[in-house]
């Protein structure tokens, strides 16, 4: 696995690592991970999974979703993350789900400086908002900037 705690320098950095940790947990969804028929179910089973925890201070904690999952991660309880690490979780199973179309979006007060990040999956002609940050499917903040990235 590639390291998972890196001091940030910037948001291309972050994006690569964060790259890195999905392709790495592709396996380990498909193996340990039911399959999920719809993008709510599947937000609705990874959400009792997981618990948000934020990064510490002056560090980008990047989590594969097997270290994600068990206590072997940075926190040594399973499930603790962020909005990044929840992001991983949904793109690594999302493409172990077979679903063709998905982004992510980076959102926060500025361009250069985002504060939040979270997946999207189009499904049956609508992209849905997996943010398990929030307590609802479909569901996400307002911020003043956004900016979709495809995957």
């Amino acid at each position: 696995m590639p390291k998972y705690k890196i001091n940030y320098i910037d948001i291309n950095q972050t994006l690569k690592a964060l790259r890195d940790q999905v392709i790495c947990s592709i396996d380990y969804c498909i193996t340990e991970l039911p399959t999920f028929e719809t993008p709510e179910i599947m937000f609705r089973m990874l959400k009792t999974l997981i618990t948000y925890k934020s990064d510490p201070p002056g560090t980008e904690l990047l989590q594969s979703v097997p270290t994600l999952l068990t206590s072997a991660n940075y926190w040594g309880k399973p499930g603790y993350g962020d909005c990044d690490c929840f992001s991983i979780l949904v793109l690594s199973c999302g493409i172990a789900n077979r679903y063709e179309r998905q982004r992510i979006v980076l959102a926060g007060r500025s361009k250069l400086a985002p504060v939040h990040i979270w997946t999207e999956i189009y499904f049956n002609g609508d992209w849905q908002i997996m943010d398990l940050t929030q307590p609802i499917f479909n569901t996400k903040r307002k911020y003043k900037f956004v900016q979709y990235i495809n995957v």
